[in-house]
């Protein structure tokens, strides 16, 4: 067996403030997506199916949860001789701050790692994404072209550009990619809309020096700060193109709206094609008992998983392990995590709700009719809501607040905290 040349290093250790109280207790890359899995089991499912086994991943806000996510890294076969997964947390050392300034300083506080590892080329990604790509295509387009740094674009929405890093390209090599000959992050007045999906294969030689100038500024960023020099040293920056699917999830109504890909006779977002693994042992997803449905359970269009118990009606939603929707109880267009209760005669449409929230009987939370731009509904974990509670649409519910004396009603764009 040959020794795999590329290091993957998976950036996940960010919160994200936009998806608010999904991510009160864990990183981005932790919170769950599509029933049973993860957001980082996409870069995972991505690297696995690539060939790519020698992967470090770096964390650092609230780590605990990813940490017991990736366990050893059997899930995606990463375990043997030249396969590994290795989570890096900020740390304290002779002359390195504790705490990560930004995604370069994070790479560079790991050089030691990387070096050891005397990789031939770094692939470089972020866990925050849902998306599929074959990232030996990447690789290969990278070293055709000779290039120092090769970045994957995707084409967003023109009024959407300007939240993200944008590059101009040139016609090189048509719908394949181009060289990089501008680029700008989040820049207000867009003259491009190829948007980076912080995804970029480094020389390793390219990134080593990069890093090591990057430490004399006062910001530590690859998309503010080493994309930019790079190009202005007159280094080879292509762009690689990329057409599929591709998850932002910055909002939670972004996050609603890829979950609503996961549905439908032909969804954009089709796991089975995938080949999509996750940790099955995390929260003990595989030893659930089968989903029960009652004699009066009614499901359409959606996806319910095992420990799940169904006894009202459930239409275009996800609903994770250990959810139980009562007898009476209607649950439309939402996303619900692990061990939710819904009572009896409440209705929640359009919502997401994250773990151990339990709805008394009577409860009306989200948009009381079919209206798909309503803002999404969005409560945090392990709340007792009690009976007959009406939360308005685009209110949020802060996790824990149990303890506090509800109000009737939470009006529609309401923060309760």
């Amino acid at each position: 067996m040959l020794k795999p040349t590329t290091l993957a290093i998976v950036l996940a250790g960010g919160r994200v403030d936009e998806l608010n109280v999904l991510t009160y207790f864990r990183p981005k890359s932790a919170v769950p997506f599509g029933g049973f899995g993860r957001v980082i089991d996409f870069s995972l499912s991505n690297l696995m199916n690539s060939g790519i086994e020698q992967v470090a991943l770096l964390s650092q806000y609230r780590s605990f949860s990813l940490i017991n996510h990736i366990g050893t890294g059997a899930a995606w076969d990463m375990v043997g001789r030249y396969r590994h997964v290795s989570i890096l947390p900020p740390f304290i050392g002779n002359d390195a701050a504790d705490w990560y300034r930004g995604s370069a300083d994070a790479v560079y506080k790991n050089l030691d790692f990387v070096k050891y590892h005397k990789p031939e080329e770094i692939l470089i990604i972020s866990g925050d994404h849902i998306y599929k790509m074959d990232y030996l295509d990447l690789i290969e387009y990278h070293y055709e072209k000779g290039a120092d740094l090769t970045i994957a674009f995707t084409k967003v929405p023109q009024d959407e550009a300007h939240r993200f890093g944008l590059a101009s390209l040139d016609d090189e090599d048509g719908i394949r990619g181009g060289r990089v000959t501008d680029y700008q992050e989040k820049p207000q007045n867009p003259q491009s809309n190829w948007a980076s999906m912080t995804v970029m294969c480094f020389k390793p030689e390219v990134l080593y020096r990069a890093l090591e100038e990057n430490q004399a500024g006062e910001s530590f960023h690859f998309g503010q700060d080493i994309i930019p020099m790079l190009l202005q040293g007159q280094y080879k920056v292509y762009g690689y193109k990329f057409d599929g699917y591709w998850g932002y999830t910055r909002t939670i109504n972004e996050y609603w709206q890829s979950s609503m890909d996961l549905l439908g006779s032909e969804p954009l977002i089709d796991l089975d094609k995938w080949v999509f693994r996750t940790n099955l042992d995390h929260r003990q997803i595989r030893d659930n008992e089968p989903l029960l449905l009652g004699d009066s359970a009614v499901v359409t269009n959606s996806l319910i998983y095992n420990g799940c118990k169904v006894g009202g009606t459930v239409k275009n939603s996800i609903l994770f392990p250990g959810v139980h929707v009562k007898s009476g109880a209607t649950v439309e267009n939402s996303v619900l995590f692990f061990n939710n209760i819904v009572g009896e005669g409440s209705h929640l449409n359009k919502v997401v709700s994250d773990v151990n929230n339990s709805f008394g009987p009577g409860s009306v939370v989200g948009t009381e009719v079919s209206d798909e731009g309503a803002d999404v509904t969005v409560l945090g974990g392990n709340n007792q809501i009690p009976e007959k509670t009406h939360i308005g649409v685009g209110a949020t519910v802060y996790p824990e607040i149990a303890d506090k004396r509800w109000p009737e009603h939470v009006d529609s764009g309401e923060v309760l905290r």
